[in-house]
């Protein structure tokens, strides 16, 4: 086994490597010969920096695979230590880290310019990518590991899969532990379709819904530690460590993978929107979903990994856990940013298609939310979300490109699949309402366990 594991992970850190020389020679050494040095500042050769696009797609997405694979064995191996909800919590962060970067450098374009042309589209931009990210996670993350789960070889062994009668029937599973997540993302995503009235993103949205996370955290932080979970390869090589030396390991994993994803991304998305320039893609249209879809990259090949190991609940908690801090912590943290750049508070102001763009993601996610109500994905049910989403963008697509003469304008398309989620969501909610009912009284019974008022500790509600 030990031989195995350290072949994997030198394979993984391999992956890395080029992109370690490229980056360290590009921005690593100028930085510490001038920090640290004396003398003339090194400057990296001129063919670093002459890598083609191509190149660069190549190197950074090869980084970014590598990266992947050790964060989600570091997140594996740190659940003999933590709760698995904080485990996974932190792999989520880590792996999302990418799009904070890209959001945080358009709030703070838009904080700097304010006032401005640039500064108003800067702001728009923040939330197109936010939006675009968001709606990724669900209409291809949910519903492709869905998918994958139940079509997947040895999905036959996978206890997670339950084969039943009927067109499109087979279900995944899913563990009642998430009650919690699902939970706090309702909440989250309730708030999201108040956060345009105002006109922005303002004080108010920041202080509930980084609130929210924090409070989240605090819930799962008083979870217990599954220590006997079953894990096998890398991860279970990891924890015969004694604890010391697989804590340090651990955080060197997650210290290492976080930032080659963190540096690699920005890159791969740039490159990946450059090559889709070429073609004739419009660029707010690339920013929009390439950029998104290449931040999301870690994450989602994290979560393949995990579903192919038939640790599917795992893999959904990692998705539930990272659409709940974006749509938490990256929000909230827009209008902090903005601020700082425009030396003052200020709301992160943005157009009524950004306002349409924050109502259709809430409403997919309320329509998703729905669907995870009774702990289970039918395969006709991720159809359906991942049909909804890639509809949406292919005729916004072909609005914006001047392709086919409709009576309606893409914003119009935006709330038009609004309506459709919510009508859907809202179904839904009615004919699981006892479904419903019985997830909130379990997650009351979660939050009190966990945050006891006045020394008493009340009975978690099981179904």
């Amino acid at each position: 086994m030990r031989r195995r594991a350290l072949g994997a992970i030198s394979a993984a850190v391999a992956l890395t490597l080029p992109w370690v020389a490229v980056w360290g020679a590009i921005d690593l050494l100028p930085w510490l010969t001038t920090a640290i040095l004396p003398g003339p500042v090194y400057e990296a050769p001129a063919a670093l920096h002459g890598l083609s696009t191509l190149a660069t797609v190549i190197v950074t997405g090869l980084a970014v695979l590598g990266a992947a694979f050790l964060l989600a064995w570091a997140a594996e191996t740190a659940e003999k230590d933590v709760p698995q909800a904080f485990a996974i919590a932190v792999l989520a962060v880590l792996a999302v880290a990418p799009e904070y970067a890209v959001d945080a450098l358009y709030a703070w374009n838009a904080g700097q310019f304010a006032g401005t042309p640039r500064g108003a589209e800067a702001g728009n931009l923040a939330v197109a990518n936010m939006t675009g990210a968001n709606r990724i996670l669900i209409g291809i993350g949910w519903a492709g590991v869905a998918l994958f789960t139940i079509f997947r070889a040895g999905s036959s062994t996978d206890p997670a899969v339950e084969r039943r009668s009927g067109f499109l029937s087979d279900v995944v599973i899913l563990d009642r532990e998430i009650g919690l997540e699902v939970v706090f993302l309702l909440i989250a995503t309730l708030w999201a379709f108040l956060v345009p009235l105002n006109g922005g993103i303002d004080l108010f949205d920041m202080l509930f819904l980084v609130g929210l996370y924090v409070c989240y955290i605090a819930v799962i932080l008083r979870g217990e530690v599954e220590p006997d979970m079953d894990h096998v390869g890398v991860p279970a090589y990891l924890q015969s460590f004694s604890k010391s030396r697989r804590i340090a390991t651990v955080v060197l994993l997650f210290a290492f993978s976080g930032a080659m994803i963190f540096t690699a991304v920005e890159p791969f998305a740039h490159g990946l929107e450059d090559l889709g320039e070429s073609v004739g893609i419009p660029s707010f249209f690339m920013i929009q979903w390439i950029a998104p879809l290449a931040s999301e990259a870690p994450e989602l090949i994290v979560v393949v990994y995990l579903v192919n190991k038939a640790r599917s609940t795992a893999g959904f908690n990692a998705l539930i856990s990272s659409k709940l801090n974006q749509w938490t912590l990256l929000i909230g943290t827009l209008v902090v940013v903005h601020s700082l750049a425009l030396g003052r508070y200020g709301v992160l102001a943005f157009d009524f298609k950004q306002s349409a763009e924050i109502w259709l993601t809430a409403a997919q996610s309320f329509f998703a939310i729905a669907l995870l109500i009774r702990f289970e994905i039918s395969v006709k049910e991720a159809v359906t979300l991942l049909t909804l989403f890639t509809s949406q963008v292919f005729l916004e697509f072909l609005i914006i490109r001047e392709l086919v003469a409709l009576p309606l304008s893409s914003t119009d398309i935006l709330l038009a699949y609004s309506v459709i989620y919510i009508v859907l969501g809202t179904a839904l909610f009615v004919r699981r309402r006892r479904a419903f009912a019985r997830l909130i009284r379990r997650t009351a019974g979660t939050v009190g366990d966990a945050m006891p008022i006045g020394g008493d500790r009340p009975h978690s509600v099981d179904d």
